[in-house]
């Protein structure tokens, strides 16, 4: 186990980070672009700053999902299998990352979450009611948890606006309902991925529970919003965090060209 001490106030200041990224996840996913860089400026390495997010991040997405359970948007007993094959590729994922370069990954990334935003923005009636099913059982649960259980182990950001969006194309769920489940799927990736990180001995513990006790007062307050506001919140939520986490991304892998480009205008 790796040690760390955080002063009071920092810690103060990450509790707030993590209430306002826990408010966001829970309606549209992105929480991780204000922990992660919160967590790195507190003096955190970036193998703690990604384990500790992971604990603090279990704090808010098990929040919402508590709350769509108690609120019977979520059925937790049809949603066995999904849960299953999102551990089991969560779990895949954060093992396969420790031998394999995620560069390529991380180049492809801004494009993908690009086109979530876009995809949402130009279609005004997507998610407004329930729509016919296209795929059940096992199948779905290998694309829904499976697939976006192992990238959310792999490499992880969008991975709830990936949850919310296979369940309203590929379920037929209205936006809410989908992004109620995505939820559920999401503190089953996030539980996953951390209990990897436990074992490797990166998690700093207090900082982490103070930062989940933000996050599960984020979430929940949340949460409400998602069932009285609907569509007319999330929609530009999700439009809204998935431009910004892209425009990130991109910064991350290409702002040190650009300002050099920039410098010999």
């Amino acid at each position: 186990m790796e040690w760390f001490v955080v002063s009071p106030l920092a810690l103060a200041v990450l509790f707030l980070v993590a209430m306002l990224a826990g408010f966001i996840d829970s309606i549209a996913g992105g929480g991780g672009l204000l922990t992660i860089p919160a967590l790195l400026s507190s003096g955190m390495s970036p193998a703690q700053a990604l384990a500790t997010n992971k604990l603090q991040a279990c704090g808010g997405s098990v929040s919402a999902t508590l709350y769509f359970i108690r609120r019977k948007v979520v059925n937790l007993r049809e949603q066995k299998l999904n849960v299953l094959m999102t551990f089991i590729g969560s779990m895949s994922g954060a093992l396969l990352v420790q031998h394999v370069n995620s560069d390529i990954l991380r180049q492809i990334l801004p494009l993908l979450i690009i086109c979530i935003g876009l995809y949402f923005l130009l279609m005004p009636r997507l998610g407004e009611e329930d729509r016919q099913r296209r795929l059940y059982g096992l199948p779905f649960a290998l694309v829904a948890g499976g697939c976006v259980g192992f990238y959310d182990g792999f490499f992880g950001p969008a991975a709830g606006s990936f949850y919310a969006l296979a369940y309203v194309t590929l379920c037929g769920y209205n936006l809410a309902k989908s992004t109620a489940h995505a939820k559920l799927l999401n503190a089953t990736s996030n539980i996953g991925g951390l209990l990897l990180f436990i074992i490797g001995g990166k998690v700093v513990w207090g900082t982490g529970f103070v930062m989940m006790a933000g996050q599960f007062c984020g979430a929940r307050m949340g949460s409400r919003l998602v069932l009285s506001k609907g569509q007319r919140l999330i929609r530009p939520m999700i439009v809204i965090v998935s431009l910004v986490m892209s425009a990130k991304l991109l910064f991350d892998s290409h702002g040190q060209q650009l300002m050099q480009w920039l410098g010999t205008l």
